[in-house]
This record gives structure tokens, C-alpha cells and sequence, in this order.
């Protein structure tokens, strides 16, 4: 593993702690106090840490902090296929050092801000593939090759994601990322729906790279960008 790898791995790893423990601890902390942050600041908080947290590792790991989008980078020939898996991994990592802190701090909380369908799975799983699908079609377009920076892409992205989990957060939980209701659902016990948030976004993000071919040029997935 070479220096500047590491130095990337360490950054999605803090990225996906930030994503978790804030966004996921947004939805705590609102239960713990009543109702305090209620459900609009629920979603600006997501909007707001992935925001941040591309400003702060854009430029060291593309910023991915979701398994959806590391992969459908490296669908769209724009990210490494030998780099996936060791990301994955540290977005995995991160968010489970996220939940774990939340449990210590919030020990009696029963969900941790896991991700469960209000509706049927079949709503939520439609619901997390277009929510997704969306989600990677602004990133692929304000991105450069893998890397999510500039004003731009911290703009778009912290806008989109706040914008889906407002609207559709009370129905399907608006997760739009593997990593972010793995860890919950595992550390909270609530994995009976888990398999709606994999492969949902995964499905999405796929979707999105012929859609974003279709309108970009020629170039966009050729593999031309991925060293950018």
C-alpha cells in the first residue's frame, strides 16, 4: 500500500465517521430531546456534513463516503477497480466507529438512527434506487474523474442529499448509501430490512453512469478521466 493510498483510506474512513455519527446522530439526539432538531433539520444536517466533508477531503480521496458511489466511479471508468475494495472498507470502518460512539453516548437509544421502511419494502426499495440514481447523476456531473471538489460539487451534492432526505426521509429513510444503514442496523440489531439499503443504492448509482453517458460527451466514461 502506498503512502498517498493510505493517506486516502484514512480520509473516507474520518469522511464516513462525520457522515454517521452527525447525520445518524442528528436522528438521536432529535428523539432524546423531544423533537428538538425535528425532521427539516434532520435533513439539513446530512446536507450539510457531506458538504463539509467534501471541502475537507475532495482533494485527498474524490470524497466518495459510500460504497454506491466508489462502485459506480469505478463502473464509469472513472476510479480504479483495485482501490474499491479498500475503500469500501474504510467507509465501512467509519461508519461503524460513528454508530459505536453513538451507542456509547446514547446507550438506551433502540435504533441509532437506522434506516427502517414506513411503507412496504417494495416502496422503499423503489424509492432508495431513485433517490440514489439521482445522487449519482449530480455527482457524476459535477465531478472530475473520482474527485468531488470545487464549489460545485459541495453545493450540489449537500444540496441533492439534503433535498432527498427531507421529502423522502419519513418514508424510506432517504439512505442512499450501504455504509451509512450498515452500521446502525447492525450495532442497533435492526437488520430485517438491511438488504432494501445494499442493494438499492447500488442498483441506483449503476443506473445513473449510462443515463449520465447519455447526455455528457462521448468521453465521460471512457476511462479519459480517471486519473483526474
Amino acid at each position: 500500500m502506498t503512502k498517498q493510498y493510505a493517506k486516502k483510506l484514512v480520509a473516507e474512513f474520518l469522511g464516513t465517521f462525520g457522515l454517521v455519527f452527525t447525520g445518524t446522530g442528528a436522528i438521536v439526539i432529535n428523539g432524546a430531546s423531544n423533537g428538538a432538531i425535528t425532521h427539516v433539520g434532520i435533513s439539513i444536517t446530512f446536507g450539510l456534513i457531506i458538504l463539509a466533508m467534501i471541502y475537507t477531503f475532495g482533494d485527498v480521496s474524490g470524497a466518495h463516503f459510500n460504497p454506491a458511489v466508489t462502485t459506480a466511479f469505478a463502473t464509469a471508468q472513472r476510479f480504479p477497480w483495485q482501490e474499491v475494495t479498500g475503500y469500501i472498507f474504510a467507509q465501512i470502518g467509519g461508519a461503524f466507529a460513528g454508530s459505536g460512539l453513538l451507542r456509547f453516548l446514547f446507550p438506551s437509544d433502540e435504533k441509532l438512527g437506522a434506516t427502517l421502511p414506513a411503507g412496504t419494502s417494495g416502496q422503499s426499495f423503489i424509492l432508495e434506487t431513485v433517490l440514489t440514481f439521482l445522487l449519482m447523476l449530480v455527482i457524476l456531473s459535477v465531478s472530475t474523474g473520482s474527485k468531488e471538489k470545487g464549489i460545485t460539487a459541495g453545493v450540489a451534492i449537500g444540496a441533492i442529499v439534503g433535498l432527498e432526505a427531507m421529502f423522502a426521509g419519513p418514508i424510506c429513510g432517504a439512505s442512499m448509501n450501504p455504509a451509512r444503514s450498515l452500521a446502525p442496523a447492525i450495532v442497533s440489531g435492526h437488520i430485517q430490512f438491511l438488504w432494501i439499503y445494499i442493494f438499492a443504492p447500488i442498483i441506483g448509482a449503476a443506473l445513473a453512469v449510462p443515463a449520465c453517458c447519455a447526455f455528457r460527451e462521448t468521453d465521460c466514461c471512457s476511462g479519459s478521466q480517471l486519473n483526474s
